[in-house]
């Protein structure tokens, strides 16, 4: 038992360091939505950051990607980025952009009271309404942008992400209970096209359903590519954001319970148990370090971020797009730069799904 909690508590700790780089390499309000106490967005400084979020809302209700926005906007930048039609400046619910503006606006709202901040709010829910498919599924960018873009994305917990905010907007929850009814109705039958989706794209291999892939067709609902090392598969990481959001609904029907079931128990039957992934000192690359796999009699359990779909194997694929069985038959760029394999159900075995299945 201490053994397992140990290990839980070393995940834990993985995983919010994981969401502390993801906020430095994307967007530093990612770190603050969750982090500060609610008094803090009443401050000074947490104004300052939803004023920037103010600027950077683009007029269809929707954010950019990958903007510091908790520092001083670079006018002359953006300035040029808006001559040149970049689009960079392109709304977009990838890298949590969207959502997670909406969440801070939300928060200091809350705090404030300052009508600036819900006005910008309530255009986000119309954006993300919109931006939603007659399907029930959300593209990366919207409006859209060709190529796989258009694809329905849980890919980085895109999808799933924006349904969060939305069915908590639905169920009038704090700090977004603000919203007038005619929206909370609209994001509730929006949720309700989500799942429906969901559903309809959990994978069946030989007659069992599976789990989900990082982006499926926006029209035929099949697992669908993105970029040459983004190969149609079944997404270990993804699919355990879809889990959990199927496991937060409340007397769930039938078929999100075969859902939830059939998808652990997919993880239960494809997890690699012996071995690790280590990080390593390595001064023959630039970066001085590389990523590997050994073999550790505690080690695991490990999936694969890409998972063949008949076999459930990992698979690992560089910027040439070609399948590997090993990480160490790819790049070094892209052993240091992507995550190709981690303990991404580990707490879902262990702590969430016994928790809903001692409930259902």
């Amino acid at each position: 038992m201490k053994t397992i909690i140990f290990r839980l508590s070393l995940l834990l700790c993985v995983s919010l360091f994981s969401i502390q780089l993801s906020a430095q390499s994307y967007d530093k309000i990612l770190g603050k939505v969750n982090m500060k106490k609610e008094a803090w967005f009443g401050e000074k400084e947490a104004r300052e950051i939803a004023d920037h979020i103010l600027f950077y809302q683009n007029e269809d209700g929707g954010w950019p990607k990958n903007f510091d926005m908790a520092k001083e906007p670079d006018l002359e930048r953006m300035a040029k980025l808006k001559i040149e039609g970049s689009h960079l400046l392109a709304s977009t619910i990838d890298n949590g952009a969207t959502h997670t503006q909406m969440w801070f606006l939300a928060k200091v709202f809350e705090a404030t009271g300052e009508k600036r901040y819900k006005s910008a709010f309530l255009k986000g829910i119309d954006y993300l309404l919109e931006a939603q498919y007659e399907n029930g599924g959300w593209p990366q960018f919207y409006p859209l942008r060709d190529g796989y873009y258009e694809h329905i994305t849980l890919n980085d917990g895109a999808m799933i992400g924006v349904m969060k905010l939305l069915r908590s907007i639905a169920n009038a929850e704090e700090p977004v209970d603000f919203v007038d009814k005619k929206r909370m109705g609209k994001a509730r039958r929006a949720v309700e096209k989500g799942v429906d989706v969901l559903l309809k794209m959990q994978v069946p291999v030989n007659g069992e359903l599976t789990i989900w892939c990082a982006q499926h067709d926006e029209e035929t609902l099949l697992p669908a590519k993105a970029r040459a090392y983004e190969l149609i598969s079944l997404s270990g990481q993804e699919s355990v954001g879809v889990i959990e959001f199927l496991m937060d609904i409340e007397n769930p029907g039938d078929k999100v319970q075969r859902a939830i079931r059939s998808a652990v128990k997919w993880y239960e039957e494809n997890k690699i148990m012996g071995e690790k992934v280590v990080w390593i000192d390595d001064p023959s690359y630039s970066e001085g370090k590389d990523r590997i796999i050994v073999k550790d009699p505690n080690g695991g359990p490990l999936w694969g971020r890409f998972n063949d779909i008949e076999t459930g194997k990992p698979m690992f694929v560089g910027r040439d797009g070609i399948i590997k069985s090993h990480l160490d038959e790819i790049e070094q760029e892209r052993r240091v730069g992507y995550n190709y394999i981690d303990s991404y159900a580990q707490y879902l075995l262990e702590v969430e799904y016994p928790k809903w299945e001692a409930k259902y």
